[in-house]
């Protein structure tokens, strides 16, 4: 188990929407989520920590960049220096230039399997596109490979 992880709103509702949100506290020991991400996702969970970013003139930078929640997340990555879970390719660049570590909704699944978490990915995937999760063919066979199915 990893120690902490910041997460954006994205990640969090897709797992919601498909009944899998027990893999991130079972991945790491503290899941942390900025006020902006509490309020898009709107679920209580115990197990979620909000704190606010510190960080006036990253926020303000990034307000017209990105949305609230990525923006706070980023922020709050950025100070902390932990791993963010990002999904949206403008904020993941953006994470990528200020030398964020970063993981997606697609591998924290790829690490679900790993650790058995889940027992098969393609599955976990499938649900998600059903749900609405945009993900490439490339991205999910790439995905599908690493595990070995």
């Amino acid at each position: 188990m990893s120690a902490a992880v910041i997460t954006d709103s994205g990640c969090l509702i897709a797992l919601e929407r498909i009944g899998r949100l027990n893999i991130l506290p079972a991945l790491y020991d503290q899941i942390l989520i900025p006020p902006a991400v509490e309020r898009e996702f709107g679920v209580f969970l115990p197990w979620l920590r909000v704190e606010i970013p510190t960080d006036s003139g990253v926020v303000d930078t990034l307000k017209m960049l990105v949305d609230p929640g990525e923006l706070e997340a980023i922020a709050l990555a950025y100070k902390r220096g932990l791993t963010i879970i990002l999904n949206d390719k403008k904020a993941r660049s953006i994470a990528r230039n200020m030398g964020i570590s970063m993981i997606g909704t697609v591998g924290i699944l790829i690490k679900a399997k790993q650790v058995g978490q889940i027992t098969e990915l393609k599955p976990v995937l499938d649900e998600l596109q059903r749900n609405g999760f945009y993900l490439s063919e490339a991205l999910k066979a790439e995905a599908i490979r690493l595990v070995g199915e």
